[in-house]
């Protein structure tokens, strides 16, 4: 097949589009969610939680938590799996490999092991359910072991491992607590599941619609890949080495119109460094886990994004208790032209009011 070339402006504006930062914003959360895919769910909330940034950086500020609580949790559009929000629909997709999890021969020992406290946490999920991890008693015969935070966590890791099986599914939450449910109270009746290698094509392809433009093969990521095999077609970038995959439907068909857009550290646009540094000479590190004087840009620091380029980032965090936006720094990664930055503190003043916060502040 013969390669598309691009330069890094046409493939800059093939992601940008894809992942739907551009001036045409949706008005329907789940449709963006199927456009994007997914929502990452992470309990840092510094300016407010991963899924809810990610949605209002699309929709602005006539999205509202709530609906995504209602999309989760009444209307049942959306569900949350392995610590991502997906559409009901792809639910398929993700049981597909139910009845080969666990994939590690000490897991699967390790079920084994404790298959009486399988069928325990079932029944009381049949009885009681929905329920939080700690309504459920401990009743391993093998604690779980590890070196990290999830050593004897063993209801936790139990129903993590009946949600990758398709035996249970998240129902919920009460606070930031998962509240568990068996899956067939949880996920339609009449879910359509595909073979494996089925069921793989289609993530792939769904995964390259909404980044536009991706590498087939790269480094494997926890929870969600950043590759996308064979699908699509191939291309050469300028200034890059390598193959890429693109969209076909995502081509670049003429001038983008931008805009300027404040975005999460957890942000599919930015979430491949490498994919970020190589076609928008972004350099990013989310630096939340190191110390204070090791950080070079803030500890949630949030990338902006101008048009069809990365331009630097923003250290802010959501001061509730005082009622303000705090600004600690401004990093710009190309000196900010007087219409950029006019751009920008109209998105951090429009950020803050979304958060229901007085003022954004400096310093």
């Amino acid at each position: 097949m013969t390669r598309l070339r691009l330069t890094k402006e046409q493939a800059r504006r093939i992601a940008v589009r894809a992942q739907l930062l551009d001036a045409h914003r949706p008005d329907d959360l789940l449709a963006t969610v199927r456009q994007l895919t997914m929502l990452q769910i992470d309990p840092t909330a510094a300016i407010a939680p991963a899924a809810d940034l990610v949605a209002w950086s699309r929709l602005g500020s006539t999205y509202r938590p709530e609906q995504l609580r209602d999309a989760l949790e009444v209307e049942r559009s959306l569900f949350e799996h392995n610590a991502l929000v997906r559409p009901m629909s792809d639910v398929g997709l993700y049981l597909a490999a139910a009845a080969d999890w666990p994939p590690y021969e000490r897991h699967r020992d390790w079920l084994r092991s404790n298959d009486a406290f399988r069928r325990d946490v079932l029944n009381r999920l049949r009885t009681d359910g929905p329920l939080t991890s700690r309504d459920i008693p401990d009743a391993a015969t093998v604690p779980w072991a590890s070196t990290g935070w999830t050593n004897n966590r063993n209801v936790t890791q139990m129903l993590e491992c009946l949600m990758m099986r398709g035996e249970v599914a998240v129902s919920g939450r009460a606070g930031r607590e998962r509240l568990w449910d068996l899956a067939d109270r949880v996920y339609p009746a009449d879910v359509v599941v595909p073979s494996g290698p089925e069921a793989g094509r289609i993530k792939n392809e769904r995964r390259l619609r909404a980044l536009g433009i991706a590498r087939a093969r790269t480094t494997a990521m926890p929870v969600e890949p950043i590759d996308v095999g064979e699908t699509g077609v191939p291309a050469e970038v300028e200034g890059t080495r390598g193959v890429w995959r693109v969209d076909p439907a995502a081509l670049d068909d003429g001038e983008l119109e931008g805009r300027t857009a404040l975005l999460s550290p957890f942000d599919r646009l930015v979430h491949d460094r490498t994919r970020a540094l190589e076609l928008f000479d972004f350099e990013y590190t989310l630096e939340m886990y190191k110390p204070a004087a090791k950080r070079r840009w803030g500890y949630f620091a949030l990338p902006v994004l101008h048009g069809d380029q990365l331009v630097g980032k923003i250290d802010a965090a959501a001061d509730r208790r005082s009622g303000v936006l705090r600004v600690n720094a401004v990093h710009e990664d190309v000196p900010f032209a007087r219409d950029m930055s006019a751009a920008v503190d109209a998105e951090l003043d429009d950020l803050a009011a979304w958060l229901g916060l007085h003022a954004v502040k400096r310093g």
